[in-house]
């Protein structure tokens, strides 16, 4: 069953992977995401259902489109295949199937805020808030089907703790994060606060680390200066995507 399950999460994660380009693409511009369908980017030829497959029709029409011949940015096959990964991973690594739904949506939720973030420097609100408003639901049928309920207070409580001590941080630290950041580092904190306060710290402390590992390289290599902006969104969706797959064993590992 186990099997059956990681991929079904597969072939959904191609889906959604497809869906998120338009997410990525409409969203920062508040485009309708359902309306008009998706269409060429070079001459605006709306896309046949047989050009839209998860990257098959990528690979068949050799990264070009029909009507036009113009290339397609490979950035579309990447998210349908990363997200089809990210859904494997979270399948296969979180200890109980209930739980599934819930961390594909949140998985779904961190690729598209990343890519926003990395290429305009922002965090969309209504992403935010219709992972929560998905993701709390689906955190309750998995808390019914495992019998946990103590779950839901922990990541109510870890949710609020990352609010607060991100809010802090965005206040205290002029141009240090962005308010994004604080409504995301509350998303993640709930999520991670299912699995437990342990994994929660993993996953913020993961974050930080590869924020400052690659902040340093970037100033060591020249490409950035102590007051260039670097989006931490990306980062804080890192360390919470490491903490949901390895979280626990890397918190036995560091904590004991």
């Amino acid at each position: 069953m186990h099997v059956l399950v990681v991929a079904l999460a597969g072939v959904v994660g191609l889906v959604a992977g497809s869906f998120l380009t338009v997410v990525v693409h409409r969203v920062p511009e508040r485009r309708s995401i359902v309306a008009p369908g998706s269409s060429c980017p070079a001459c605006g030829a709306a896309i046949r259902p047989v050009d839209n497959v998860p990257v098959l029709s990528y690979l068949l029409r050799r990264g070009r489109c029909r009507a036009c011949g113009a290339a397609i940015s490979l950035r579309y096959p990447a998210l349908e295949l990363g997200t089809a990964l990210l859904f494997l991973a979270v399948a296969f690594r979180v200890g109980t199937g209930w739980a599934v739904p819930a961390y594909c949506v949140l998985a779904a939720a961190l690729v598209a805020l990343s890519a926003i973030d990395l290429e305009r420097m922002r965090l969309p609100t209504p992403i935010i808030w219709v992972t929560a408003a998905l993701g709390a639901p689906l955190l309750v049928l998995a808390s019914a089907g495992t019998g946990d309920w103590a779950a839901l207070v922990r990541a109510a409580i870890a949710g609020a703790v990352a609010l607060a001590a991100f809010g802090a941080m965005y206040l205290l630290v002029p141009k240090g994060i962005g308010f994004g950041d604080v409504r995301l580092a509350a998303l993640c904190g709930m999520f991670l606060g299912w699995l437990g306060y342990r994994v929660a710290l993993v996953g913020f402390l993961a974050g930080f680390l590869a924020g400052g590992v690659v902040g340093a390289a970037l100033v060591l290599a020249g490409r950035a200066g102590r007051r260039t902006r670097v989006p931490f969104g990306p980062f804080l969706a890192l360390g919470t995507l490491v903490a949901v797959c390895y979280g626990a064993p890397i918190a036995r590992a560091w904590l004991g």
